[in-house]
């Protein structure tokens, strides 16, 4: 496979990563600072409007990188060899972008489920939000990289 069809899937991956990096990118650098700063009532009078909001927004873009980083390895490995380079990257972005799942499944899944059920004392609520911004930079990283290493792949 030569030419544009070789590239088709890595770009698929990098563009779905870098969509997904960007987003999370942005919700670190403006929204978390600005949920920080908001007293409990206020949080947890808005939640109700924009938690499901954010949820819709960023599931699509979530649900989407993970496969596509996958196949793309899948197919530089077959073009290329899974130890050259390219499929070492490859390998890589769909490993950190898989990560990003299990993240959410390991913490992001139950705090934001706390925060739909207001389960988090108002005296609590700074340090609940400290952490989730804590995990939620470790995404943003964790992505990030996964969308380097795709950048990586279409041009190694």
């Amino acid at each position: 496979m030569t030419g544009l069809a070789a590239h088709v899937l890595p770009l698929l991956a990098a563009a779905s990563l870098g969509l997904l990096a960007g987003a999370l990118l942005a919700e670190d650098r403006l929204l978390v600072p600005y949920w920080r700063t908001l007293p409990a009532e206020t949080f947890f009078a808005l939640h109700p409007t924009f938690g499901p909001l954010l949820y819709s927004f960023f599931t699509p873009l979530t649900i989407a990188a993970p496969p596509a980083a996958v196949l793309a390895a899948i197919q530089v490995a077959l073009q290329s060899g899974s130890l050259s380079p390219r499929g070492l990257s490859a390998i890589g972005a769909a490993v950190l972008a898989c990560s990003l799942v299990g993240i959410y499944l390991a913490f992001f899944k139950a705090a934001n489920e706390a925060f739909i059920r207001h389960a988090v004392p108002a005296a609590e609520l700074p340090a609940a939000l400290a952490r989730w911004a804590a995990w939620h930079r470790a995404r943003v990283i964790v992505c990030l990289s996964a969308f380097g290493l795709s950048l990586v792949t279409l041009v190694a």
